[in-house]
């Protein structure tokens, strides 16, 4: 029989807050188009306006500063493919540990793209991001460096500060994944170097099919969707304004319910959990200072597999890194790039947590966790 489910892999998506869904709800009773001038458009513009001013507290950015864009990917994508154009740069420096949406459209600029690696902890080598920038610098080229803030798939929390104080004061152009940093993390966009930052809607609690691109002022001429002029000119097409509103409202009560859930201590209660049931247990990025609420692990010889269709049989859910990858189970570019080996790496797992999150819920998890490794042990007969 299959038990009650538990959620835990917020960072693919997080559970739709009561408040994203009343904002949300509520906007879909009204009728109009945000860019009318009567009544009912401006009612649709107010919440728009509010919205992004709710999304600007929370990115510490200003509120002209916030473009809403149809999900990350896209604002990601405007950044790197709009920007390359924009900004007439002559080659984009990614990170090996970068998103797929990052990497795929660094490829998608047609233009030479300089990959950096990741150390053993998975924090950015940001000696190499030195050496291309010095290296751009000497012959006259013009660098969009993109690059995350806090990794998705193993929280590692990327010394960005470090590759501002290197791009910032240069001619070259920085953008920022903040994706999975955005209300765990204090951002600052408005006082801080990056040109451009990416943040999402349904990683926060709010509905998904929303993201914005925060944008400096000089950084204004960067498109990828031209249309009618919404968004400043920045971004075309008619507003969803109730997928709008809810990020506002999920922008406006992430922080609070997110504080309370206590993330950090729920995963140092599964991680001291799953030791004591697998003393060999490996966990990626440890070293490195990390998001406190996600754990990316293995326990060598268990393939993930094999453990995630256990544990999605007790009712568990969790994932083996990115859920972007078209459904995938296999082994994570991460992990490669940081040097863990293939055969590791396919055991390798990811549960994350976040604004619902209980000890309830770890409990329910070390329980399954526990089980999947008795039974892994009683199939190969190794000693408990």
């Amino acid at each position: 029989m299959t038990r009650q489910s538990i959620y835990l892999d917020h960072n693919a998506s997080a559970p739709l807050l009561p408040e994203a869904r009343e904002a949300l709800v509520a906007a879909l009773d009204l009728v109009g188009n945000p860019s009318s001038v009567h009544a009912q458009g401006r009612a649709l513009r107010g919440l728009i306006d509010n919205a992004r001013a709710q999304v600007a507290k929370l990115a510490g950015a200003e509120r002209d500063q916030v473009v809403f864009t149809g999900s990350a990917t896209e604002a990601i994508t405007q950044a790197i493919v709009g920007g390359a154009k924009a900004f007439g740069v002559d080659a984009i420096v990614v990170s090996a540990g970068d998103h797929a949406a990052v990497l795929k459209a660094a490829e998608a600029t047609g233009l030479p793209v300089k990959k950096v690696g990741l150390d053993a902890d998975g924090l950015i080598k940001v000696e190499e991001i030195a050496a291309a920038v010095a290296s751009a610098d000497t012959v006259g080229m013009r660098l969009l460096v993109a690059v995350h803030l806090v990794n998705n798939e193993t929280g590692v929390i990327q010394p960005v500060d470090r590759i501002e104080m290197l791009v910032g004061p240069s001619p070259h152009y920085l953008f920022v994944d903040a994706v999975q940093a955005f209300g765990k993390v204090e951002l600052e966009f408005a006082s801080r170097a990056p040109d451009m930052m990416a943040v999402s809607g349904h990683k926060i609690g709010g509905p998904a099919g929303i993201g914005a691109l925060l944008m400096k002022g000089h950084a204004d001429q960067v498109r990828l969707i031209p249309g009618g002029g919404q968004e400043s000119g920045r971004r075309g097409g008619t507003e969803n304004t109730a997928v709008i509103a809810g990020f506002g409202a999920a922008a406006e009560a992430f922080p609070t319910r997110f504080y309370d859930a206590n993330t950090t201590e729920l995963v140092h209660l599964a991680e001291d959990g799953m030791r004591a049931v697998a003393p060999d247990l490996i966990v990626f990025g440890e070293k490195a200072d990390r998001i406190g609420n996600v754990s990316n692990f293995a326990v060598p010889g268990i393939k993930n597999s094999v453990a995630m269709m256990g544990l999605d049989l007790a009712g568990l859910s969790v994932s083996s890194g990115s859920a972007c990858s078209s459904g995938k189970v296999g082994p994570s570019h991460v992990l490669d790039a940081m040097g863990v080996p293939a055969a590791l790496g396919e055991c390798a797992m990811r549960v994350s947590f976040g604004w619902s999150s209980t000890k309830a819920d770890v409990e329910a998890y070390l329980k399954g966790f526990s089980e999947v490794v008795g039974r892994h042990r009683a199939r190969h007969g190794v000693a408990a």
